[in-house]
Formats: structure tokens, sequence, C-alpha cells
């Protein structure tokens, strides 16, 4: 024991943040906002409001502002082995999907996606959630206008779980604790938004429940409410119940996995050349 306590781990970046990635990050969300958000921000005088084609302007945008996104965060320091560990986690996201996909809403892949955005940091974590929703659609065959804001919503569940606080200092129980709170609350959230992208495809069905383009906002948004306890917190609520259940039990076990792969990788150090070795003196 030499007496000397050792330095706290620093935190493996394996895709770094730069200014560029961060500004398409904040761009491609404040779109997504949008385009989540407008049948509720759309004033009753606006074209937009009366357009039936906004979902699928949207739906045409989104993969256009992703491919900017994951280009320019990849252009930030993304190596072989980064891409390998985001391939390998994306896949095993995608083939966790189906497990639960059409049972009361049980998704285990939040929980894969929210652990993988807590150690890998939130640049890898949205690249992570868009890339591993699109390799589950593919497998599931659920491509359609609705899978570009699948992608976003879970871009923003794993890059959430990478700006949690406490990232170097918390482990032990109470980091699962703080994990599985959020993985409840990213569960619902994720079926709130996905309903609002889908709300408006019932417009003009006229039922209490369904989008009057131009409305004002407390009516729409009260609809709104009452389209989603009717329609999805029967599902929300077992696959936020479920991503707690399996952030308790597997949740230590998974993330010291992915910490020493981590480790072992070195995705954050940098290339050091040696010099020529001299030859050997002949004996």
């Amino acid at each position: 024991m030499s007496g000397i306590p050792e330095a706290p781990a620093r935190r493996p970046a394996v895709i770094r943040l730069g200014r560029r990635s961060a500004t398409a990050l904040a761009l491609v969300s404040a779109v997504g906002v949008v385009a989540f958000g407008w049948p509720l921000l759309a004033d009753s005088a606006s074209g937009l409001a009366h357009a039936r084609d906004a979902p699928w302007l949207f739906a045409a945008l989104l993969p256009l502002l992703l491919a900017v996104v994951v280009a320019t965060v990849a252009d930030s320091g993304v190596d072989a082995k980064a891409i390998a560990m985001l391939g390998v986690l994306a896949a095993a996201g995608a083939a966790l999907r189906p497990l639960g996909a059409g049972t009361a809403g049980l998704e285990p892949m939040f929980f894969l996606m929210v652990l993988s955005g807590r150690v890998l940091g939130p640049g890898f974590g949205f690249v992570l959630g868009a890339v591993a929703m699109f390799a589950s659609a593919l497998l599931t065959g659920g491509v359609g206008p609705w899978m570009p804001f699948q992608m976003l919503a879970m871009g923003w569940v794993t890059m959430g779980a990478g700006l949690l606080p406490g990232a170097q200092a918390l482990r032990g129980r109470a980091e699962l604790l703080l994990l599985a709170a959020y993985g409840a609350l990213a569960s619902v959230l994720y079926g709130v938004v996905m309903n609002l992208q889908g709300w408006t495809y019932i417009a003009g069905l006229s039922t209490g429940i369904s989008f009057v383009p131009g409305d004002p906002l407390p009516e729409n948004l009260a609809r709104f409410t009452a389209y989603w306890l009717a329609t999805s917190l029967g599902w929300d609520l077992p696959r936020a119940l479920l991503t707690v259940v399996l952030t308790l039990t597997l949740g230590g076990t998974v993330l010291r996995a992915l910490r020493r792969a981590t480790r072992r990788a070195a995705f954050d150090a940098d290339a050091v050349f040696a010099g020529p070795v001299p030859p050997r003196p002949a004996p």
C-alpha cells in the first residue's frame, strides 16, 4: 500500500460531444419538439394547423436531420472500437424489443438503452438509441412514417441517461435507484410523445378524444390527455415497471460489464507511436 489515494476513474468518452455535435443535437431536438408538438403549438390561423400533410412532412424531414446529427457526432471521434460497441449494443437492443412487443407494452430494450447511455455518455447514447430503434424496426417489420419519430424519441431517452448527475462518483444502490426512476419516467414520456405523434391521424372522426385542427390549446390538450389515458397508459405503465425491475435486478451486473468493456477498449486513449526498436547487439 502506497498510502496515496487512487484518482477517480475517468468517465470513458466514446463519442465526445464537441461544439458542432452539441449544436446539431440541439437543432434536431428543437425540430423534434415541433414535429411532435405541432398539433398543440400551431395557431388556429396558421396553415400548419389545417394541413393534412403535416405529419408526413415531419416524417420526411426527421430522417435527414437524424443523419446530419449521426454524421456530426461521428465526426467528433468515432474509431473502429466505438463502431463495434455501437453495433453490438444496437443489435442487442433490437433483439430485445421483439421479446415484449405486443404484450402489454413490455419492452426490455429500454432497460439496456438507459444503462448504455449512463455508461457511455449522451453523444453515444443518442446515436445508439436512434440506430437501435432503426434496427428493431427492420427486424420487426415496423417501418412506416412513425419510425423517424421512434428513433428520435429513443435517442432522447438514451441521451438523457447520459446526462444524469453523478456519472463518476455515484455507484451501487443509489445509482440503480436513480436509473430506475429515470427509466420509469422515460418509459412513460416515450409513450406520451409517440401518442402525440399518432394522435393527428384520427382527426375528423368526431370523437371526444380526436384531434381538432385549429382548436384552442386547452381543448386539444384535454382531448389528447383523454386519448393518452384511454389508449396508452395501460401500455406505458407496464413498460415503466419492467424497466424498473430489470434495472434493480440486473442493472449492477450490466453496468459493471459495460464499464469493464469501455476500460479495456480505451476509447479515449491517445495513440502513441514508439520509435524504431534498436537492433540487438551480436553475441
